[in-house]
This record gives structure tokens, sequence and C-alpha cells, in this order.
């Protein structure tokens, strides 16, 4: 049995269809500069998806979400489905657990969103086949990959818009590396409720210790961003950083350019140097970007509720 504990002025929290709550625990800590408790609840649900590999091979299997809520924010909440990046390494993908991104949620969860953490198919705790092999460094093709990765973000999505106290008239789809890429291409599909998308150092390809700063296959991402810029219609935000080690200063520029002139929504954000790997501002410096995201999130009608 989970027990919640109590906090002055918090709501007891909505009931999850048994069908789909696998776990749920509290996690409470200080709120905003007005010192107001904020309490963090964190669920599981599995997601069932069908999908296809690069090759065409159909692929049906569960996928595990991790859903962040704090049940104090007002009802309906908009959702927000926030989407991990890809190890260039299989025992990275393999050993990556539960996505959770515990820092980011607690922000997002601020701006009143349900937010959902999809950990895709072939990585940690969901498994399964690699579907975001896009093929050797020379002869990469990353359409049928990132779609993959769309289709699972829509069926979070359409699964959190099942769950009570949702509003899936409200919808943001944000992500980090792969995941951000991911961003912009379900910001291409007509997802109804979808009303922006947050692209941090999205790209493909990268590897900071065997060619950094050089994805494989840049021009092949432009003409990919293009293409998807022909048919987004919602208000996207890019934010990368100069010292990327993944993908440089340079080719995020021109993918974001190439976004925009095929009539894409968009700002882009480069952030000065951080760390060693500017890659890692999203999950190692939060700080910085929060402000920036902040302002965007506003400007789309998001509002802090602490």
């Amino acid at each position: 049995m989970h027990t919640r504990e109590h906090r002055p002025g918090l709501r007891r929290p909505r009931r999850m269809p048994l069908p789909l709550l696998l776990a749920a625990t509290l996690v409470a800590g200080l709120g905003a500069a007005n010192g107001a408790y904020a309490a963090l609840i964190e669920q599981q649900i599995d997601v069932p998806v069908s999908l296809k590999n690069m090759y065409g091979k159909p692929v049906e299997q569960k996928m595990r979400v991790t859903i962040w809520r704090d049940d104090a924010n007002p009802a309906p909440a908009p959702i927000l489905v926030l989407n991990h990046g890809r190890a260039a390494e299989a025992a990275g993908r393999a050993n990556l657990g539960r996505a959770r991104f515990t820092v980011a949620s607690r922000f997002f969860v601020r701006y009143g969103f349900v937010v959902a953490v999809p950990t895709r198919v072939g990585y940690g705790v969901t498994g399964g086949d690699d579907l975001e092999d896009a093929g050797g460094c020379n002869s990469r093709f990353y359409p049928p990959v990132y779609e993959a990765a769309a289709q699972q973000t829509i069926a979070t999505i359409n699964a959190v818009k099942a769950l009570p106290g949702t509003d899936g008239a409200r919808v943001v789809v944000v992500g980090q590396s792969f995941g951000g890429t991911t961003a912009i291409t379900v910001a291409s599909h007509q997802v109804p409720g979808l009303k922006a998308a947050i692209n941090f150092a999205g790209g493909g390809g990268g590897n900071p210790k065997t060619h950094p700063q050089q994805p494989c296959g840049p021009q092949k991402l432009e003409q990919m961003f293009g293409d998807y810029g022909k048919s987004s219609q919602v208000p996207t935000l890019w934010i990368y950083t100069e010292n990327d080690q993944w993908m440089g200063p340079t080719y995020p520029r021109q993918w974001f350019n190439a976004f925009q002139a095929a009539g894409g929504k968009g700002e882009f954000v480069l952030f000065p140097p951080h760390g060693e790997d500017g890659h890692l501002l999203f999950a190692r410096f939060p700080q910085s970007w929060q402000p920036r995201v902040a302002e965007f999130l506003e400007q789309q009608g998001f509002t802090a509720h602490r």
C-alpha cells in the first residue's frame, strides 16, 4: 500500500485506473520563493505501441512511461511529453533503466503540466529491438528512426489524454538530443492539441569520442529538418550550446535555417560554452535554460503555479 505524506493545503491524489497504474510515489519539496510546498507524484504506466523498424518490420510491445504530476495544480492539466536522448553505445542504451528527468519534470510540473517521460523501445526497462539505428555513418537514413520515436511520443500523448484530470487540447513536446529531433518530428505531424515543441541539442549521428562536433550525415539532417518545416504549424524553440561535442556549433543553425526557410515557426538560441560538453546543458545546467524556456512557455499561455 502506498501512503501519502500530508502537507497543509494539498488535496488527495485522484485514483488512477488500476490496469494502468503500476506504481506511485510522492516526492515532496519546497516550491517557489513563496515557500509553499510542492508535491511531486511519480507514477508509471505501460503504453502499447505498434511500430515499424527502418526495414518495415512490424514491432508491437509495451513501453514504460513515467508520469509526474501535482494534484494541487489546476485541473484539467495540460500534457507535456519529455523524450530522452540516445547513447552512442548499446550498453548505454540497455543501462538507461527508467527515464525520469526528475529536475526537469519538477520544473514543468510547476507550469501546471502532467509530465510523461517515455522510456522508448530499445532502452532500459522497456527493452526490445533497437529501432533507432539509422545505419553506417556514411549511409545514414534518418527519417524512419525519428518517425518510430515520434509514433511512440504520439502514443504517449494519447495514453495520457485518457487519464483523469488531463487536458488533451493543450500538449507540449520536449526532448533532448535524439529526443530533441523527435520533438521537431512530432511538430511536423498534425497532432490534435499540440501547442508547441522544444528541442534541446537535437540532431543525430554524433559521437564525441570518435568524431567530436562532426555528426554523421549533417546534410541529410538538414534536408530532413527542411521537410519537417513544410508541415510544422506550431511554435518551436531550438536550444543549443557553442561547445556541443555531439552536434558542433555550426550544423544546428543550418538545420534550423532549413526548417524555418521551409515554413517552420521557431526560435533558435545558442548558449555559450557550458562544462566540457554543452550537449549536456539540459541535464547538468537547468538553471541556465529554465528562464528562457519559462519565457517561451508563457508566450504560449502556460504560467507557473508556484
